[in-house]
Protein backbone atom coordinates (compact mmCIF):
# COMPACT_ATOMS: atom_id res chain seq x y z
CA UNK A 1 0.00 0.00 0.00
CA UNK A 2 1.39 3.43 -0.80
CA UNK A 3 1.35 6.34 1.03
CA UNK A 4 -0.36 9.11 -0.53
CA UNK A 5 1.52 12.46 0.05
CA UNK A 6 0.51 16.38 -0.38
CA UNK A 7 3.50 18.99 -1.37
CA UNK A 8 2.96 22.25 -0.20
CA UNK A 9 5.68 25.35 -0.85
CA UNK A 10 5.44 28.79 -2.49
CA UNK A 11 8.73 27.55 -4.67
CA UNK A 12 8.11 25.67 -7.82
CA UNK A 13 11.91 24.27 -7.94
CA UNK A 14 11.39 22.78 -4.20
CA UNK A 15 8.26 20.80 -5.64
CA UNK A 16 9.53 19.67 -8.66
CA UNK A 17 12.54 18.46 -6.36
CA UNK A 18 10.22 16.74 -3.75
CA UNK A 19 8.07 14.90 -6.46
CA UNK A 20 11.02 13.67 -8.34
CA UNK A 21 12.36 12.21 -4.73
CA UNK A 22 8.88 10.73 -4.43
CA UNK A 23 8.52 9.31 -7.62
CA UNK A 24 11.85 7.42 -6.85
CA UNK A 25 10.45 5.40 -4.11
CA UNK A 26 8.23 2.44 -4.59
CA UNK A 27 6.22 2.82 -1.45
CA UNK A 28 5.07 6.77 -2.15
CA UNK A 29 2.56 8.19 -4.47
CA UNK A 30 1.95 12.34 -5.38
CA UNK A 31 -1.57 12.86 -4.35
CA UNK A 32 -1.24 16.29 -4.92
CA UNK A 33 0.98 19.77 -5.22
CA UNK A 34 0.34 23.49 -4.09
CA UNK A 35 1.60 26.87 -3.71
CA UNK A 36 0.18 27.72 -0.44
CA UNK A 37 -2.22 26.84 2.55
CA UNK A 38 -5.33 27.34 0.95
CA UNK A 39 -5.04 25.68 -2.28
CA UNK A 40 -4.05 22.32 0.47
CA UNK A 41 -7.21 23.16 2.14
CA UNK A 42 -9.52 22.41 -1.30
CA UNK A 43 -7.02 19.22 -2.00
CA UNK A 44 -7.98 17.85 1.31
CA UNK A 45 -11.60 18.21 1.20
CA UNK A 46 -11.41 15.78 -1.70
CA UNK A 47 -8.64 13.63 -1.63
CA UNK A 48 -6.77 11.32 1.16
CA UNK A 49 -3.24 12.18 2.32
CA UNK A 50 -0.63 9.94 4.90
CA UNK A 51 1.90 12.79 4.41
CA UNK A 52 2.14 16.69 4.26
CA UNK A 53 5.30 17.86 3.31
CA UNK A 54 5.17 21.56 3.75
CA UNK A 55 7.08 24.58 3.38
CA UNK A 56 6.74 26.74 6.61
CA UNK A 57 7.14 30.77 5.29
CA UNK A 58 4.63 31.22 2.59
CA UNK A 59 2.04 34.07 1.72
CA UNK A 60 -0.47 35.06 4.02
CA UNK A 61 -0.83 31.92 6.47
CA UNK A 62 2.43 30.50 7.73
CA UNK A 63 2.67 26.29 7.20
CA UNK A 64 2.97 26.25 11.20
CA UNK A 65 -0.29 28.40 11.23
CA UNK A 66 -1.95 25.85 8.69
CA UNK A 67 -1.19 22.98 10.51
CA UNK A 68 -2.99 24.24 13.58
CA UNK A 69 -6.25 24.43 11.55
CA UNK A 70 -6.79 20.95 11.16
CA UNK A 71 -8.45 18.95 13.28
CA UNK A 72 -7.05 15.55 12.45
CA UNK A 73 -3.68 16.24 10.56
CA UNK A 74 -1.85 13.66 8.38
CA UNK A 75 1.65 13.14 9.22
CA UNK A 76 3.89 16.46 8.78
CA UNK A 77 7.10 16.65 7.50
CA UNK A 78 8.46 20.17 7.21
CA UNK A 79 10.50 21.21 4.79
CA UNK A 80 12.06 24.46 4.79
CA UNK A 81 15.28 27.03 4.85
CA UNK A 82 14.75 28.49 8.28
CA UNK A 83 15.93 26.63 11.16
CA UNK A 84 14.83 29.33 13.08
CA UNK A 85 10.83 27.42 13.14
CA UNK A 86 12.57 23.79 14.29
CA UNK A 87 11.72 24.26 17.71
CA UNK A 88 7.93 24.69 16.73
CA UNK A 89 7.59 22.30 14.17
CA UNK A 90 8.70 19.35 16.65
CA UNK A 91 6.17 21.36 19.31
CA UNK A 92 3.06 20.78 16.54
CA UNK A 93 4.20 16.81 16.51
CA UNK A 94 6.27 16.82 13.32
CA UNK A 95 7.46 13.49 11.80
CA UNK A 96 10.83 15.79 10.68
CA UNK A 97 12.00 18.99 10.10
CA UNK A 98 13.80 19.14 6.94
CA UNK A 99 16.00 22.40 6.30
CA UNK A 100 16.49 23.30 2.78
CA UNK A 101 18.22 21.53 0.52
CA UNK A 102 18.19 18.14 1.65
CA UNK A 103 19.45 15.66 -0.05
CA UNK A 104 17.86 12.17 -1.10
CA UNK A 105 19.23 10.31 1.55
CA UNK A 106 18.16 12.81 4.15
CA UNK A 107 14.36 12.41 2.52
CA UNK A 108 14.19 8.57 2.79
CA UNK A 109 15.52 9.39 6.33
CA UNK A 110 12.32 10.91 6.85
CA UNK A 111 9.77 8.73 5.15
CA UNK A 112 11.06 5.70 7.44
CA UNK A 113 10.23 7.31 10.42
CA UNK A 114 6.40 6.97 9.26
CA UNK A 115 6.91 3.54 7.78
CA UNK A 116 8.17 2.36 10.72
CA UNK A 117 4.97 3.35 13.07
CA UNK A 118 3.16 2.41 10.44
CA UNK A 119 4.30 -1.11 9.72
CA UNK A 120 4.40 -0.10 5.69
CA UNK A 121 6.67 -1.74 3.50
CA UNK A 122 10.53 -0.49 4.59
CA UNK A 123 11.63 2.28 1.77
CA UNK A 124 14.84 1.75 0.64
CA UNK A 125 18.48 2.87 2.10
CA UNK A 126 18.53 4.70 -1.06
CA UNK A 127 16.95 4.20 -4.84
CA UNK A 128 19.36 3.19 -7.70
CA UNK A 129 19.80 6.16 -9.14
CA UNK A 130 22.77 8.00 -8.81
CA UNK A 131 22.45 10.13 -5.59
CA UNK A 132 22.45 14.14 -6.50
CA UNK A 133 21.55 17.44 -4.85
CA UNK A 134 19.94 20.63 -5.37
CA UNK A 135 22.02 24.07 -4.36
CA UNK A 136 20.14 27.37 -4.86
CA UNK A 137 22.79 29.92 -6.83
CA UNK A 138 21.73 32.81 -8.77
CA UNK A 139 18.15 32.19 -7.88
CA UNK A 140 18.38 28.68 -9.98
CA UNK A 141 18.36 25.65 -8.42
CA UNK A 142 21.39 23.40 -9.83
CA UNK A 143 21.23 20.02 -9.71
CA UNK A 144 25.15 18.60 -7.93
CA UNK A 145 25.43 14.82 -9.31
CA UNK A 146 27.26 13.41 -5.80
CA UNK A 147 30.00 11.33 -7.84
CA UNK A 148 31.28 14.51 -9.67
CA UNK A 149 31.97 16.20 -6.72
CA UNK A 150 35.72 16.16 -5.69
CA UNK A 151 35.62 18.67 -2.54
CA UNK A 152 34.03 21.29 -0.84
CA UNK A 153 35.34 25.01 0.73
CA UNK A 154 33.81 26.78 3.18
CA UNK A 155 33.93 30.42 2.61
CA UNK A 156 32.45 31.91 5.71
CA UNK A 157 28.62 31.98 4.64
CA UNK A 158 29.02 30.46 1.55
CA UNK A 159 30.38 27.42 0.46
CA UNK A 160 32.56 26.61 -2.97
CA UNK A 161 31.80 22.91 -4.61
CA UNK A 162 34.66 22.00 -6.88
CA UNK A 163 33.62 19.35 -9.34
CA UNK A 164 35.09 17.29 -12.20
CA UNK A 165 35.34 19.11 -15.46
CA UNK A 166 33.01 21.93 -14.40
CA UNK A 167 33.55 25.26 -12.84
CA UNK A 168 33.15 25.73 -9.12
CA UNK A 169 29.77 26.43 -7.67
CA UNK A 170 29.36 29.30 -5.23
CA UNK A 171 26.48 28.76 -2.69
CA UNK A 172 24.88 30.65 0.28
CA UNK A 173 25.06 27.77 2.47
CA UNK A 174 26.83 26.35 5.84
CA UNK A 175 29.53 23.53 5.38
CA UNK A 176 27.97 22.29 8.57
CA UNK A 177 24.73 21.92 6.97
CA UNK A 178 25.76 20.79 3.74
CA UNK A 179 28.24 17.85 5.87
CA UNK A 180 24.97 16.41 7.19
CA UNK A 181 23.36 16.38 3.78
CA UNK A 182 26.20 14.24 2.19
CA UNK A 183 25.90 10.55 2.48
CA UNK A 184 28.93 9.63 5.18
CA UNK A 185 30.09 6.88 3.15
CA UNK A 186 31.22 8.65 0.51
CA UNK A 187 32.50 11.92 2.24
CA UNK A 188 34.31 13.04 5.20
CA UNK A 189 35.47 16.36 6.69
CA UNK A 190 38.92 17.01 7.61
CA UNK A 191 38.92 20.38 8.18
CA UNK A 192 36.36 23.09 10.05
CA UNK A 193 36.58 24.65 5.97
CA UNK A 194 36.80 20.95 4.14
CA UNK A 195 34.90 18.40 3.14
CA UNK A 196 36.21 15.93 0.55
CA UNK A 197 34.97 12.97 -1.24
CA UNK A 198 36.90 9.56 -0.08
CA UNK A 199 37.13 8.22 -3.81
CA UNK A 200 38.71 11.37 -5.15
CA UNK A 201 41.98 11.01 -2.74
CA UNK A 202 44.94 10.36 -4.41
CA UNK A 203 47.39 10.53 -1.38
CA UNK A 204 47.97 11.32 2.08
CA UNK A 205 49.53 12.18 5.31
CA UNK A 206 48.94 12.73 8.75
CA UNK A 207 48.82 16.46 8.10
CA UNK A 208 47.29 16.38 4.51
CA UNK A 209 45.03 15.34 1.80
CA UNK A 210 46.27 15.39 -1.98
CA UNK A 211 43.06 15.32 -3.53
CA UNK A 212 42.73 16.23 -8.02
CA UNK A 213 45.99 17.88 -7.38
CA UNK A 214 45.26 19.96 -4.22
CA UNK A 215 46.67 19.43 -1.32
CA UNK A 216 44.18 19.72 1.41
CA UNK A 217 44.83 20.31 5.71
CA UNK A 218 43.97 17.92 8.55
CA UNK A 219 42.68 19.83 11.26
CA UNK A 220 43.68 19.14 14.68
CA UNK A 221 40.30 18.22 15.56
CA UNK A 222 39.43 15.89 12.54
CA UNK A 223 42.60 13.98 12.89
CA UNK A 224 40.45 10.67 14.35
CA UNK A 225 38.80 10.77 10.91
CA UNK A 226 41.76 9.77 9.14
CA UNK A 227 40.70 6.17 9.48
CA UNK A 228 37.94 6.58 6.54
CA UNK A 229 40.87 6.84 4.77
CA UNK A 230 42.73 3.99 5.41
CA UNK A 231 41.95 0.85 3.12
CA UNK A 232 40.38 -1.89 5.58
CA UNK A 233 43.18 -4.59 6.41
Amino acid sequence: MKLRCLLIDDEPPALTILASYIESMDNLELAGQCYNAFEAMLILQRTTVDIIFLDINMPRLLGTEFIRTLRNPPKVIFTTAHKDYALEGYDLNAVDYLLKPFSLERFVRAVNKITDETDAPAAPALPTADPFLYFRSDRKMVKVMLDEVIYIESLKDYIRIVRTGQPPLVVKQPISIVEEMLPDNLFVRIHRSYIIALKKVTAYTQNEVEIDGTEIPIGKLYKHRMNRLAPPS
